[in-house]
C-alpha cells in the first residue's frame, strides 16, 4: 500500500538577520528518513520576510549556500536597510499601538527583497532527500528581539485535480502601478475557496492560483498587504529601481544639493560594479544576471521577479482556520500590476489538488 502524505511542522530560531537555513537537515533531525519514500515535497513558509527559492533556481545556484548567499545579498543592495521607506515610518502606522511600534521591525527592505528575489511562500520540489532545501531568512533579528519562524512540509507522491475554475478580480484602481489584496472579502475569492474545499473533502493538498494566459503587465506574490508598503514603497521601487540606492548612498547623503547632475554617472558606475560582482560570485549565467540587472537602468518594464503563479497549501491538521488554508497571520496573496487592465478586470485560473 502506498504511503499516505505526511505533514511536518518545524520551528526555526534564526541566529542573525539574514540567514540561509537548510530545512532538509532539520527534517532529518526530526524524523530521520521518514520522507525518503515520497516523490515530491511542498515547503510552506508562514512569513512575509522569509521564504523559499524554487528548485530550478536552487539547482542553477549549485544547491550551495556559497552561491545563494551572494545572490540574495545582490538584491539587498538594491533595497538597502533603513533607506527612508514609508513602511518604516512608525509615526504613520496608525494600526499599531505604541508598544507594537517599539517591537515592529524596520523591515521594508526585507519585504522588497523577498519580492524582487522571487522568493515564494510555498514551493514544490522533486524530492531528493540528499539535496538541501533552503529557507531564506531576511529579517530574523530586530534590536534584541529574535524571531520564531514556522514552516510546514508536506511529502506526497501524486496529485489529483479536484476542481478547476476561473475567477475575475476587479482592479479598477486609478494608479498606473497598483496592488490588490486577494484576501479582501469584497472579491469573494477566499469565501469561494473555503466552500470548494468543504465540498471536496481534501485532507492535504494545494490551491494553485495562476494568471490567465492573456493577462499582461501584472504579477503575483504572497506578502504583507500593508498600505504604506504596497501603495508607496513597492510602486516607487517599480517605477525607479535605483531610488533607494541613491537615498542610502553616502555620497548623496553627504552632499545632497551639490551633485544632482552626477546621479546618472554614479548610477552607471554602481550598476557596472554590481553587474561584475554578480558575474564573479553567482554562477547562474549571463542571461539570468542580465534579467536581474535590467531593471536598474530604466523604470521597470516588468515587475522585478514577481510570479504568474502562487500556491497555497491545504491541511486538515489542528491550527488551521475553518478554510484549512495554511497561511501566516500577515500573509496575503497580492496582485500587482504596472499597467491598467483592459476593462478593469484580471482573470485568475484556480485549481484545487489533492495530495495522494
Amino acid at each position: 500500500m502506498a504511503p499516505q502524505p505526511v505533514e511536518l511542522n518545524l520551528t526555526i530560531r534564526p541566529q542573525r538577520r539574514f540567514a540561509v537555513i537548510d530545512i532538509s537537515e532539520l527534517i532529518r533531525q526530526q524524523v530521520g528518513d521518514e520522507l525518503r519514500p515520497f516523490r515530491k515535497a511542498a515547503y510552506c513558509s508562514f512569513h512575509t520576510t522569509a521564504g523559499y527559492i524554487e528548485q530550478g533556481t536552487s539547482r542553477r545556484l549549485g544547491h550551495s549556500r556559497k552561491q545563494i548567499d551572494p545572490f540574495i545579498r545582490a538584491i539587498q543592495k538594491i533595497f538597502p536597510y533603513n533607506a527612508g521607506y514609508f513602511h518604516d515610518r512608525m509615526q504613520l502606522r496608525d494600526e499599531l499601538s505604541e508598544g507594537e511600534k517599539e517591537r515592529e521591525p524596520v523591515n521594508a527592505d526585507s519585504h522588497l527583497t523577498f519580492i524582487a528575489a522571487g522568493l515564494k511562500n510555498c514551493v514544490t520540489y522533486i524530492h531528493r532527500p540528499d539535496d538541501p532545501v533552503y529557507f531564506i531568512e531576511l529579517d530574523g533579528i530586530y534590536k534584541h528581539y529574535v524571531r520564531s519562524r514556522h514552516t510546514a512540509v508536506m511529502a506526497y507522491n501524486h496529485t489529483e485535480i479536484v476542481h478547476r475554475g476561473r475567477v475575475e478580480i476587479p482592479v479598477d484602481g486609478s494608479h498606473a502601478i497598483d496592488a490588490f489584496n486577494l484576501k479582501d472579502p469584497r472579491y469573494g475569492l477566499f469565501a469561494t475557496l473555503a466552500e470548494r474545499l468543504r465540498q471536496s473533502g481534501i485532507d492535504k493538498g494545494c490551491i494553485d492560483i495562476r494568471l490567465a494566459p492573456e493577462e499582461k503587465n501584472v504579477g503575483m506574490t504572497v506578502n504583507e498587504y500593508e498600505t504604506l508598503l504596497m501603495r508607496n514603497d513597492l510602486p516607487q521601487a517599480l517605477s525607479d529601481p535605483l531610488r533607494y540606492v541613491f537615498q542610502r548612498g553616502r555620497r548623496l547623503l553627504q552632499h545632497p544639493a551639490s551633485i544632482p547632475g552626477k546621479m546618472h554617472a554614479y548610477a552607471a558606475y554602481d550598476s557596472l560594479r554590481f553587474y561584475n560582482e554578480l558575474l564573479d560570485q553567482v554562477p547562474v549565467g549571463r542571461s539570468v544576471i542580465d534579467r536581474i540587472v535590467s531593471v536598474l537602468s530604466t523604470p521597470a518594464q516588468r515587475i522585478l521577479r514577481l510570479k504568474r503563479h502562487i500556491r497555497l497549501l491545504v491541511s486538515d491538521s489542528t491550527g488551521t482556520g475553518a478554510d484549512r488554508i495554511l497561511q501566516g497571520t500577515y500573509q496575503s496573496p497580492i496582485l500587482v500590476q504596472h499597467q491598467p487592465a483592459a476593462g478593469g478586470v484580471r482573470a485568475l485560473d484556480v485549481t484545487l489538488r489533492r495530495f495522494v
